[in-house]
């Protein structure tokens, strides 16, 4: 006993040698372990003087105005998505007609002047049999697996020989009522022309998932899937989407929260959660409609904000810079669209953002005061103003 007590007194006041050198050597390691988290920390977060050159390359403070509007106020469009193939330019975006999501297509020669073309993502009833599906009556897509580069050719890839979207997806009647969760759907044919995709017979992600997370287990919205050549997560597919949980305990009472996580695939079809938390969130309100495109060596995701604090009535589009996919550094200056226009005077948000012969164009979702939804757009340089309008309501 007595042996014990002056070996544990030798070691605690460190007087046998061999001891204080290991002793030593740990202590060594915590503080370079230390201070290599600290390092890894401070290499993930982008410096200010690189959002502040993003922010400089991006901003379109010229507003053209808007580009498609419903043929009248009992629709109401939404969520562009922007590709190019061959000569022309192709927007997807969503419509609703007070039944819930379809999903159209418009086609363009010099992205101001639009042209609708018909329905991709079409209600149960309308071209299927399938009008008691899980998505019989809301189909809103996305497109997916296009070229991320930064004013690259913003074209849709092809894998597994087919062109890909992602989709919400629901059962319900009404303005995004009832169980949401997320569908892909695919196409080998011919990407421009408007014909109806089909679906994988599941939601790949759904509110009842065993692994659902605390901030997604009511709805899942928005999707955006880009490919990963790098494989930076070990996977090849990368999705970003939006969704509401259950942990606002109604606070405050007239929003609910929205947040933007991440899942990763290998093929398309099978899709995994990454990691517990979202990766981009704010304390209240909205963060949502994360687009993914890469500027040099820096990931840049447009996304759009609501309801936040200090904000509780507005509507915006922002973005966060990334150097790995998962870290994200938001951006603290001006916003990159706000309202300002009668034609957005209620909101404006929901961004696509394009670079094309030197020029950015940032299509966003316009909402007047009398509830009138269509997509804008606003440049880098100015495009003159658009000479459409939001139809009068019918009589």
């Amino acid at each position: 006993m007595r042996e014990q007590r002056k070996l544990s007194f030798r070691f605690l006041n460190h007087r046998d040698t061999k001891t204080r050198s290991v002793t030593k050597m740990y202590f060594v390691f915590l503080i370079v372990l230390c201070v290599s988290v600290f390092q890894l920390k401070a290499q993930r977060k982008v410096p200010l003087s690189v959002m502040q050159k993003v922010y400089d390359e991006v901003k379109t403070p010229y507003k053209y105005g808007l580009v498609i509007v419903p043929k009248n106020d009992s629709f109401r469009i939404d969520c562009p998505s922007v590709f190019r193939k061959g000569k022309n330019w192709y927007m997807t975006y969503i419509v609703f007609d007070g039944r819930g999501y379809e999903t159209w297509m418009a086609k363009s020669k010099d992205l101001l002047e639009w042209q609708s073309l018909g329905r991709i993502l079409s209600f149960g009833d309308t071209t299927n049999k399938d009008a008691t599906a899980w998505d019989a009556n809301q189909k809103a897509g996305y497109i997916a697996l296009q070229d991320t580069k930064w004013g690259g050719s913003y074209k849709m890839e092809k894998f597994d020989k087919k062109y890909w979207m992602s989709f919400i997806g629901g059962k319900e009647t009404g303005y995004e009522s009832g169980k949401l969760s997320i569908g892909i759907a695919y196409t080998g044919h011919n990407v421009t022309k408007p014909h109806e995709w089909k679906r994988v017979a599941d939601p790949v992600l759904s509110m009842t998932d065993k692994d659902v997370r605390w901030w997604e287990n009511r709805k899942l919205f928005k999707s955006s899937v880009i490919r990963d050549k790098s494989k930076t997560l070990g996977h090849p597919f990368v999705m970003y989407y939006n969704a509401n949980g259950d942990t606002s305990n109604n606070t405050p009472k007239w929003r609910w929260f929205e947040r933007i996580g991440m899942a990763v695939s290998d093929d398309m079809l099978n899709w995994q959660r990454y990691q517990v938390d979202p990766v981009v969130h704010h304390k209240i309100g909205i963060t949502g409609d994360g687009v993914i495109q890469r500027i040099n060596d820096v990931w840049v995701m447009f996304y759009f904000g609501a309801f936040w604090e200090n904000r509780t009535k507005e509507t915006f589009n922002r973005f966060a810079c990334s150097y790995d996919l998962v870290d994200w550094t938001d951006w603290n200056g001006e916003d990159l669209i706000k309202s300002s226009e009668p034609y957005d005077e209620k909101y404006a948000h929901k961004p696509f953002v394009v670079k094309w012969k030197g020029v950015v164009y940032h299509f966003y979702c316009a909402v007047d005061n009398k509830d009138n939804r269509g997509i804008a757009v606003a440049t880098s340089v100015d495009k003159g103003k658009s000479k459409l309008k939001f139809q009068a309501p019918v009589p």
